[in-house]
């Protein structure tokens, strides 16, 4: 069996730690208002992504440029749903929107991606 090492580089840290804070987010806001599917949903997503881009699995190495764009489709388009929708306009909203946006910007500079 192949052994994998993802290389792990600061803006990979950053990349991580962005998607963990918006993944976090969506999913915590499940214990304030109730269960909401679509938070719930969103969460899991970023989490999976994340794991798709990180984890040190060989037949995952060829595809991960074309997951780095999907996540970045993934947060614009969750940017964009949170404005048609008239998402939350607090705090935790403003802050996982923010860590979208770090997020997307991240993945496009990252050359580790490619």
């Amino acid at each position: 069996m192949e052994r994998v090492q993802t290389r792990i580089g600061w803006i990979q840290v950053l990349i991580l730690l962005a998607g963990l804070v918006t993944a976090i987010i969506h999913l915590y806001l499940n214990f304030l208002g109730g269960f909401d599917v679509m938070f719930t949903l969103n969460g899991l997503g970023y989490l999976g992504l994340l794991g798709l881009l990180f984890l040190p699995i060989a037949f995952l190495r060829p595809f991960r440029p074309v997951v780095r764009w999907v996540t970045m489709g993934y947060a614009l388009l969750t940017i964009v749903l949170w404005f048609v929708l008239n998402g939350r306009t607090d705090v935790y909203g403003y802050t996982a929107k923010l860590a979208e946006v770090v997020l997307i910007v991240l993945l496009f500079l990252d050359k580790e991606g490619k």
